[in-house]
């Protein structure tokens, strides 16, 4: 690698890569939404086979971020807050697979209501992410980060009270004790999920206060 390419300017390396990584993310939530709202089973499963490649897309998005910070001498924001963004994105993007797959580990053919409602909050805050993302190369774009961040935060209040709630109806509606099992630990993901989406949306915040 020559000088040239280690001063190269940073945006042009690192801002694609970021949007690269939030697209891949809205893409994979907008699947795991149509997985709950496709009737068919075998359709259903190869929208789960395309979030499953969308998880290795994610994995080798970070890998390229992750070696240009350690190959670039400037960077556009703190390194830490780099590492930050691109983990915490791959998290997101794991948990989603890891709903999905669960779909087909436990063999469930009729998706709750629950589940539909959690992906549709779970899409919309990717797409907040993703919005926030593509504006970090200009700071004068620091209000729209700002209000993606706020919905973010406020989707997650909202994913609180569709788990509390299904988490109730699930077990004054469901006497089966193996089917109350593989719905709670799904719905459990999808929780855990969102909670990462907003993990992603405090790293936006971070940035901003560092960099404003």
């Amino acid at each position: 690698m020559n000088i040239l390419q280690i001063l190269l300017p940073q945006e042009k390396k690192f801002f694609p890569l970021f949007g690269k990584a939030s697209d891949n993310l809205y893409q994979i939530s907008k699947l795991l939404h149509n997985v709950f709202l496709e009737l068919d089973v075998e359709k259903r499963r190869n929208l789960i086979l395309e979030i499953a490649h969308l998880e290795h897309v994610g994995d080798e998005i970070k890998h390229e971020t992750l070696n240009e910070l350690k190959t670039t001498f400037i960077t556009p924001f703190d390194r830490e807050d780099i590492h930050d963004l691109v983990y915490t994105i791959d998290e997101t993007v794991n948990r989603v697979n890891g709903s999905a797959k669960r779909i087909l580990l436990y063999e469930i053919d009729k998706i709750p209501l629950s589940f539909i409602k959690f992906s549709e909050v779970i899409e919309n805050s990717t797409l907040e992410l993703d919005k926030a993302v593509r504006k970090l190369n200009d700071m004068k774009n620091s209000d729209i980060i700002k209000d993606s961040c706020v919905k973010v935060n406020n989707n997650e209040s909202v994913a609180d009270e569709i788990f509390e709630n299904s988490i109730a109806n699930l077990f004054r509606e469901t006497k089966d004790t193996i089917e109350i099992i593989k719905i709670k630990d799904i719905l459990t993901v999808l929780e855990s999920t969102m909670d990462s989406c907003e993990k992603v949306s405090n790293v936006l915040e971070t940035i901003l206060i560092k960099n404003s």
